[in-house]
């Protein structure tokens, strides 16, 4: 798992570990590491360091004075380095002279424009973790520049005008083509990662002195070690019995997928409860199907809400299905019925559950989402005592502890009318196998980005429907236990 830290936790850690080392020592040690990074860039795309154009954009203090120690780094391998002092008076004074030793040549920000096209390389230490808002100008101007003339930005520590807690970006900003970070990874990195492109983390020794993570990332591991798998001892009941209440008659391919998706993640069992049972049985014969939920069998988990509608008929399935009192999911007409009907809330605050909202879903349950994703989920979830997992391209899940996941997908071939039907089908899976709430959440997250970039065919792939991601899920589930 990848962990994050908020900037806060960030400085405070640095300044315990700053007091304990020698004076400059840290800056070298992260400036040496990105200088690491920046010659493997030009190797790469330029293939070689000596004699390659490198500009630096160099803001007020430590930003900017990582810029310059890295700097003078590339200028011992032979790259001819430009800095680009954007506050010429507030500097880092050792940096800026370490640079100058080094051959480094300085030109004002009104003459860099040329300069900046001609390069091989920029280097973005314009503000730090410190920093908030949009680039002024000519920060601002310099960066459109770059990104004209087709020149490949490195960031250092988070792309500049991207906050480094929320990920909001402002305009102008930095897109950056590769982000080297110090000391532990960022919010921002999972949040914006359009913007900060491959992170590549600095040891600089900060670990000891870092609190628990505000913010976690899944890999392939994390999930494949925790994806059911039958073993010689398992039949259909110990594997987890899902049942699926979802659809109707209007909306008949709600249930396909929800149902389809419980099947696909190797449930045990599945059982479905709706008036459309009769389309399930023709895509899905395995599935014990019944007309109401009250007709159903036991379960160790449910899945409520996609295409049931929000009258009474589906008023009437949520609460027979949170009146079996085993953990569920809550997605679509469910989450509705539940913001606007308070004996329904008081119900699912009573029960491990996983709600699911896009945006607009999740407005209805706790006001607007607003510029902070992860603490809009927080707070969510603190409020209605469940776990939130916040659909977008960058999926947020958080339970009632505090505890975040955020996981940016791959690609947005997952954005597809019927999508989140097959996202609550696996979740509702993973509750009835045993998961914790949180993991079940996050595990199917992860897996249903996954689902959709191999059925595009990868981030260059083709467009594709829901039913082509359900397709998709058996292979997605072989993907991450290999990487166990």
């Amino acid at each position: 798992m990848r962990r994050m830290w908020a900037s806060q936790r960030i400085r405070a850690a640095e300044d315990v570990l700053l007091a304990r080392t020698p004076e400059g020592a840290l800056m070298r040690r992260a400036a040496y590491g990105l200088s690491v990074h920046a010659a493997g860039m030009l190797r790469e795309r330029s293939g070689g360091v000596a004699g390659r154009r490198v500009v630096l954009l160099v803001g007020a203090g430590n930003n900017g004075g990582d810029a310059l120690w890295a700097g003078m780094e590339l200028r011992r391998r032979g790259a001819g380095v430009t800095a680009v002092l954007l506050a010429p008076d507030r500097a880092h004074p050792a940096g800026l002279a370490a640079f100058r030793k080094a051959g480094g040549r300085l030109t004002a920000a009104a003459d860099a424009a040329a300069g900046i096209a001609a390069a091989h390389l920029v280097i973005d230490g314009i503000v730090g973790i410190s920093g908030s808002g949009p680039l002024r100008d000519p920060a601002g101007a310099l960066v459109a520049e770059a990104d004209e003339a087709g020149v490949p930005i490195l960031a250092v520590d988070l792309p500049s005008g991207v906050d480094p807690d929320t990920g909001e970006v402002h305009e102008p900003s930095v897109r950056a083509a590769e982000t080297v970070t110090f000391g532990g990874y960022k919010p921002v990195h999972a949040l914006a990662p359009s913007r900060c492109g491959p992170v590549h983390l600095v040891d600089i020794g900060l670990d000891p002195y870092l609190p628990d993570p505000d913010v976690w990332r899944l890999d392939a591991e994390d999930v494949g070690r925790r994806w059911p798998v039958p073993g010689p001892a398992d039949d259909k009941y110990s594997q987890g019995v899902v049942g699926v209440a979802a659809g109707s008659q209007v909306y008949p391919g709600a249930a396909v997928l929800a149902t389809g998706a419980a099947v696909a993640a190797t449930s045990g069992m599945v059982r479905f409860a709706g008036s459309a049972a009769e389309e399930v049985l023709r895509h899905w014969p395995e599935v014990v199907a019944a007309g109401s939920v009250a007709d159903s069998g036991r379960t160790q988990a449910w899945t409520v809400g996609p295409g049931v509608g929000t009258g009474t008929s589906g008023r009437d399935t949520v609460a027979a299905v949170l009146d079996r009192s085993v953990p569920v999911c809550l997605d679509a007409d469910a989450i509705t019925l539940v913001a606007s009907t308070p004996d329904l809330a008081d119900a699912a605050a009573e029960l491990p559950v996983v709600f699911t909202p896009h945006d607009r879903e999740f407005a209805r349950l706790a006001g607007e989402v607003g510029r902070d994703r992860v603490g809009a989920a927080r707070r969510a979830a603190a409020k209605l005592h469940a776990t939130v997992l916040l659909k977008g391209n960058v999926t947020v899940v958080a339970d009632q502890d505090g505890r975040v996941l955020a996981h940016p997908a791959p690609t947005s071939w997952a954005a597809t009318a019927g999508s989140g039907d097959v996202l609550s089908g696996l979740v509702g899976a993973l509750l009835a196998a045993g998961l914790q709430p949180w993991w079940a959440a996050g595990c199917a997250a992860y897996l249903h980005s996954t689902a959709a970039s191999l059925a595009a065919g990868g981030s260059v792939g083709a467009p594709i429907g829901a039913s082509a991601l359900l397709a998709a899920v058996p292979d997605a589930i072989r993907h991450v236990r290999a990487c166990c």
